[in-house]
């Protein structure tokens, strides 16, 4: 079992647009790097929209001294634009990649030179053979486009098998989810380690509207208290930090590898959850 003290956190966050954003957000990592996280990971907009603002906040934490990585979204790329921005990625001196196919900007024709994340991930090998560790990600509860769990699970392998090092998971509330992913993976014969994302609640009705929009479930029990909580936001966040603390216990207990955090730009939670855990 992993040392307690010691056990893998990583931390995401999104290209702020304003220069209050890019402060609040740097105030937030300073806060956040008493973690000691193995690396700070960036979001990368769909067609490459926030590529600037991506490549900015990557550089500043690099800066900080701490291990980042760039998501990279394929949709509606071509080969000479990912290509080119692997280069300023090497040049930077990244080291990790969150591979992504991304979602279509509204209004985006599908365009593009990649289909599948898995394209993104053999296109970066063979562009840059072992230069960058490759994260990807992993759906416990299924992609919400997915034809069928099979059909998601293969999806997943093909990502495997073109070079990814491991995963991340979209978050979930329900650790069985999880390590019923890892048992299908695991039977795949994937040696891969799967990272549960997880992420906590500040506010019942942001949760509500990212988790329709991604497809991640939220069990009942948890709506309904949240729905009985009204506007207390107190209430909200200590249930919040309860539910989170118990499902980041299941997880390490239950041999998860690490822990990958979606702080929403904000460092309160995530530091508090850590706190519960000994982290």
């Amino acid at each position: 079992m992993t040392d307690i003290a010691h056990f893998p956190v990583s931390i995401e966050f999104f290209p702020p647009k304003t220069p209050e954003g890019v402060e609040k957000l740097r105030r937030a990592r300073l806060q956040l790097y008493a973690l000691k996280p193995e690396f700070c990971s960036v979001t990368f907009g769909a067609g490459g929209a926030t590529q600037e603002g991506t490549f900015n906040t990557v550089r500043d934490i690099l800066a900080e001294g701490v291990n980042a990585a760039s998501h990279l979204s394929c949709i509606g790329a071509t080969r000479a634009k990912v290509s080119e921005q692997l280069a300023i990625l090497k040049t930077m001196g990244v080291k990790r990649l969150v591979a992504l196919r991304g979602d279509l900007p509204s209004g985006f024709g599908t365009g593009g030179e990649f289909q599948y994340a898995s394209d993104l991930v053999a296109f970066i090998r063979f562009e840059t053979g072992d230069d960058f560790r490759i994260e990807v990600a992993a759906y416990p509860e299924v992609h919400p486009q997915a034809r069928s769990p099979q059909s998601d699970l293969q999806a997943f392998a093909a990502k495997i098998n073109a070079g990814a090092n491991a995963a991340i998971t979209q978050y979930f509330y329900n650790a069985d989810a999880y390590f019923r992913f890892v048992e299908e993976v695991d039977a795949l014969g994937l040696n891969v380690a799967v990272v549960p994302g997880i992420m906590p609640i500040a506010s019942s009705t942001q949760l509500m509207r990212f988790s329709d929009a991604c497809g991640a479930e939220i069990p009942r029990w948890i709506r309904l208290r949240l729905q009985s909580f009204g506007d207390d936001t107190a209430s909200i966040k200590a249930f919040g930090l309860d539910v989170v603390t118990d499902l980041c216990e299941q997880l390490r207990a239950g041999g998860a590898p690490g822990l990958h955090f979606y702080s929403m730009n904000q460092s309160v939670a995530t530091l508090e959850v850590c706190h519960r855990l000994g982290l």
